[in-house]
């Protein structure tokens, strides 16, 4: 146990210094930035308190919005990420459920089950994230796409992620 706390510690470091040193320099085509940061929650063990999901993305969001200085965005949609992920987990729970020890990971439950399990979680934390940036309808259709595209960019780093750092 003091094992796993201990990982999930330097991951959280670790997934926020990638996020602020090296990702949040990369802006493709004025569109497209990866938010690589959001593996963190999509990554802790299923047996994970919710009390403690909502601390995290807190924890999570608050501290790329101090190194962006973006004023609470992140912190919103990254509470909101942890808030839904254990209704989007029932929703892909197998028949006889998760497996104790396990992790949502592709190595435990393949890369189906895990590219849909990332790919929601990342289009709703981009939808909130997005639209409380723009904050106004009026660009309604062209948040949409930018919602939409960087869902397609930042779930693929992080299933390449899967196959080159975490492994089993």
């Amino acid at each position: 146990m003091i094992r796993i706390v201990a990982r999930n510690i330097i991951r959280f470091f670790v997934v926020i210094l990638i996020q602020v040193l090296v990702l949040d320099n990369v802006l493709l085509g004025g569109y497209l930035n990866p938010y690589f940061y959001i593996l963190f929650i999509l990554l802790l063990p299923f047996e994970t308190p919710r009390w403690l999901l909502l601390v995290a993305g807190f924890l999570l969001g608050i501290s790329i919005d101090l190194f962006t200085n973006t004023l609470g965005m992140h912190t919103a949609a990254t509470v909101f990420l942890a808030f839904v992920r254990p209704w989007v987990l029932s929703l892909f729970a197998p028949r006889d459920g998760y497996e104790p020890d396990s992790f949502p990971r592709i190595h435990y439950y393949g890369l189906s089950w895990f590219a849909a399990y990332a790919a929601i979680l990342t289009f709703l934390h981009h939808f909130v994230l997005f639209y409380i940036e723009v904050f106004h309808f009026q660009y309604f259709f062209s948040t949409l796409l930018r919602v939409l595209l960087s869902t397609i960019l930042t779930t693929s780093t992080i299933i390449l992620s899967q196959y080159f750092i975490f492994r089993k």
